[in-house]
């Protein structure tokens, strides 16, 4: 596919030194939106070799399942550098996310999403915000691994790995000394997923005695959320985990005056993908009325990441002129504020007609000594002294009380075997529950060996097939561990 600019190609113009870029043009108004950054851009004087592919609706209209064709990743893989405009996933049929198959193929661990208010010129009632959002990108509940386990239940596994911490902490307080920032804030839920949440914490506050010149603090999610909606100039530098940083990073660019206005980074160790935040926005796709400044500011964000910093800065200077002088689309437009309204390949041509020149009264970015945050590498500890002390067995059962479902268990649990849990939930239902507690088909049976006895995996074998052989329907089993002398496990609510 060759997008055409008035005069030529984008694949012709190729200066020389030009590092390869691949680029995705993407459905709805990404085309449109493309086609003004990459003329922007290559105007300020980047150096780039454009390599456009084909992903997203088409392709999974092609019947590419995962919206990207092999040409496709044979193109990224070469490039190492993908620059995105937004893709539609078609509805229904079981497509999953094309954005999540890139950053997790690719290993893209960190997003990065600036978030600034440019007032008065955008509307916010925050005018003194500069937040940047670092998430984590590959794992939590993104790992997509779903399972339907009763009538009533589904499942949705969170994985949080330590190495997977250990890199994007790294990454937040990295990109703080890059940046001359002063704080990093992490956002997690660990006063309740103690484990999962809990080693993000736990990682974060290792990794932040190693910067003793930045700042730090955590906050749980819900009240950190809340305030940096209401207060963000208290914030600098936010990492999260994945699903977290999905939210409040929406949250955080919408309160700048618009979401259309945020761009962001997917950097990894051997890639890196820049792409608008917004979506691709179908209902005004064609009407050349699309705000191109999310995906220019991603570019922007690509342009330091290569090493072309001093074209970043001047195309970034004439972008703040141009929303300075109130050259706005449709998006921002504010009768008394704005001085005229323009679509996108007009924005496009004021933001080049003011290359050269800087605002007055915005911000101006300080690009003088930007470079690549190179990610970190974690080093694998020795592994701990891991012992199997017991298994959680998860069953299906309808219209069964915890004592009756307890007795059936013990009574087809062999030898030394102890049941000594019964929860629904998550909630402790035997021994000792609560009749107010709410009842699905969906229990964990826990089973203990009492000490000094060893289990081992030959009593699992030997429970799993007692209790099948007792009509037991078990679902799914999680072997208890300990680490080191530390259980790997919790207990159940009200234990």
């Amino acid at each position: 596919m060759t997008i055409h600019t008035p005069a030529t190609t984008f694949e012709a113009l190729t200066p020389p030194g030009s590092t390869p870029v691949t680029i995705a043009y993407g459905d709805g108004v990404g085309p449109e939106i493309m086609n003004a950054a990459l003329q922007m851009m290559l105007a300020a004087g980047a150096r780039l070799a454009v390599e456009p592919i084909v992903i997203g609706e088409t392709a999974y209209r092609g019947g590419h399942s995962s919206g990207i064709p092999p040409e496709a990743w044979a193109s990224i893989q070469r490039t190492g550098l993908l620059f995105k405009a937004p893709i539609t996933t078609p509805q229904g049929g079981g497509y999953k996310s094309l954005n999540v198959t890139l950053r997790k193929s690719l290993g893209l661990f960190a997003n990065t999403r600036p978030c600034i208010s440019y007032s008065p010129f955008v509307a916010t009632k925050h005018p003194v915000m500069d937040v940047v959002i670092v998430r984590e990108n590959e794992e939590d509940l993104y790992a997509g691994i779903e399972h339907r386990q009763t009538d009533d239940v589904v499942q949705c596994l969170k994985l949080v790995s330590r190495p997977g911490c250990e890199k994007i902490v790294r990454y937040a307080f990295d990109y703080a000394l890059a940046n001359g920032r002063r704080k990093v804030t992490c956002f997690t839920k660990d006063n309740i997923m103690k484990m999962t949440d809990g080693l993000f914490r736990q990682v974060f506050d290792e990794v932040a005695a190693d910067y003793p010149g930045i700042e730090n603090e955590h906050m749980i999610i819900d009240i950190g959320a809340a305030r940096l909606a209401a207060r963000p100039e208290q914030f600098d530098v936010v990492v999260t985990l994945n699903l977290y940083g999905d939210i409040v990073s929406d949250i955080a660019a919408e309160i700048t005056g618009s979401v259309g206005l945020g761009g962001s980074s997917n950097i990894g160790a051997n890639g890196a993908m820049f792409e608008a935040v917004h979506g691709s926005a179908p209902q005004i796709a064609g009407q050349g009325v699309a705000n191109p400044s999310g995906l220019l500011l991603s570019g922007i964000m690509m342009l330091v990441h290569i090493g072309q910093a001093d074209v970043a800065a001047r195309l970034h200077l004439a972008w703040l002129k141009t929303i300075e002088d109130g050259i706005h689309t449709g998006d921002i437009f504010r009768e008394g504020v704005s001085a005229r309204k323009v679509g996108t390949q007009a924005f496009a041509d004021a933001v080049i007609a003011r290359l050269g020149q800087a605002p007055r009264t915005l911000p101006r970015p300080d690009y003088a000594a930007a470079t690549a945050i190179i990610p970190f590498t974690p080093q694998r500890k020795p592994p701990a002294d891991k012992r199997l002390v017991g298994i959680d067995i998860f069953v299906h059962a309808a219209d069964v009380s915890p004592a009756a479902l307890a007795a059936r268990m013990k009574a087809g649990a062999p030898g030394e075997l102890a049941l000594t849990m019964v929860s629904n939930r998550g909630v402790k239902v035997w021994p000792t529950g609560q009749p107010q507690t709410f009842l699905t088909d969906h229990w964990r049976c826990r089973f203990e060996m009492p000490a000094p006895r060893q289990f081992n995996k030959a009593m699992v074998a030997e429970l799993l097939a007692a209790l099948a052989r007792a009509g037991i329907d078990f679902i799914k089993t999680e072997h208890l561990f300990t680490f080191d002398g530390v259980p790997g496990y919790t207990l159940g609510q009200g234990q």
